[in-house]
């Protein structure tokens, strides 16, 4: 007979969980029922979102085209982990558009690095593991776990070489190297971070205040980019030439800006308005550029994952690192210009509208004459 637990607190229902040795992931509504705020705040994020984003979807209807099934395994490894177990790769169940759900991270019990890509080893069962200490639940086990406070954890989908060998995504990497990694500053300092809340609802059961923050912002939220990236704007006018300096400092981020998909670009545009005249334009672009084997540029992501082979530029910012970027106009002294500097975080040539391509997050200005 197969071991239950039921449970039924203030009208709220608990369904019987699976106590054998192995089950299937179960869905984040399920998870949702005890672990009301954590789940709410997990639908606000982009890992909720890895297989309905629109811009996914896309990216995996080229793929599939272009490279068939094997090209679906590599996308649905991350955008839908889950199916490693069920199987789901025509993605019929509800857990598999559940992206990067509950059960996954909660059931991953090691990470390995021996092999040229990270390698989670997940096993689905009573037992959910996580970063609180001498914690108990009336529905599932519970067992600390080291590894969900370190990077590590986020090795496994932000760490990815392809089959010719080329490292694509290197964020874990970019960490390791710098001087968050070297003082083991993880990951979930900046993306996980404590918040008031509670871990399970009060009806079903009394624990203490503060939650893990699981919308994980990232890219996509203008208070992580604005932490990340500093600016600062001087101009001189001089002898008829209008000088403009940009200094971008990566301030705050312990990977290179951008990092995931090298399609993504930190644009830093500079415009100079002169009264009753012409305006002038520039723009500088952060960037990691990315080739085939024959040297051909690629600028779709399915290409990036199945082709890319070589690195033709790199001009991201590093942690910590400042680039000092100078523009020089010609204005005729004592005319009142208007000098602006805008920063745009640009996700995917690929996105169909103007939200899912770019993000202006931060913009410096000021007049001269």
């Amino acid at each position: 007979m197969r071991a239950c637990t039921c449970l039924i607190t203030l009208g709220l229902l608990i369904l019987p969980i699976n106590a054998s040795a192995a089950q299937m992931p179960q869905s984040a509504e399920y998870c949702g029922g005890c672990h009301r705020a954590i789940e709410q705040g997990w639908k606000e994020s982009v890992h909720s979102q890895a297989m309905e984003s629109r811009l996914f979807q896309d990216a995996l209807q080229m793929a599939d085209s272009d490279f068939g099934p094997q090209a679906r395994t590599v996308c649905l490894g991350c955008h839908a982990p889950t199916v490693a177990a069920t199987g789901d790769y025509s993605l019929i169940r509800k857990v598999s558009w559940e992206g990067i759900t509950c059960d996954y991270c909660h059931s991953i019990r090691s990470v390995s690095m021996a092999g040229p890509n990270p390698k989670a080893v997940v096993e689905y069962n009573n037992v959910k593991e996580g970063p609180l200490k001498g914690v108990t639940s009336p529905v599932h086990g519970t067992a600390y776990s080291a590894l969900h406070t370190t990077s590590l954890l986020c090795a496994t989908c932000h760490q990815y070489r392809n089959a010719l060998g080329f490292p694509v995504l290197t964020t874990y990497s970019e960490w390791q190297k710098s001087s968050y990694g070297k003082e083991k500053t993880g990951c979930q300092s900046c993306h996980m971070y404590r918040v008031e809340g509670q871990v399970v609802d009060p009806r079903v059961l009394k624990t203490q205040d503060g939650i893990n923050l699981h919308q994980m912002p990232g890219s996509h939220s203008l208070t992580q980019l604005n932490k990340a990236i500093r600016g600062q704007l001087i101009v001189t006018h001089d002898g008829g030439q209008l000088r403009i300096e940009v200094d971008v400092t990566n301030q705050g981020a312990g990977h290179m800006v951008p990092t995931g998909s090298p399609l993504r670009k930190l644009i830093l545009q500079v415009s100079a308005s002169p009264f009753g005249g012409k305006p002038f334009h520039a723009e500088r672009v952060f960037t990691r550029v990315v080739a085939d084997q024959q040297g051909n540029v690629l600028n779709r992501e399915d290409l990036v994952f199945m082709k890319a082979a070589k690195v033709v530029s790199d001009t991201r910012l590093a942690p910590g690192e400042t680039k000092k970027e100078s523009f020089t106009f010609s204005v005729p002294q004592g005319v009142r210009t208007m000098v602006q500097a805008d920063f745009i975080y640009f996700y995917s040539p690929t996105a169909t509208t103007r939200a899912e391509q770019e993000v202006k997050f931060l913009s410096l200005s000021r007049f001269v004459q």
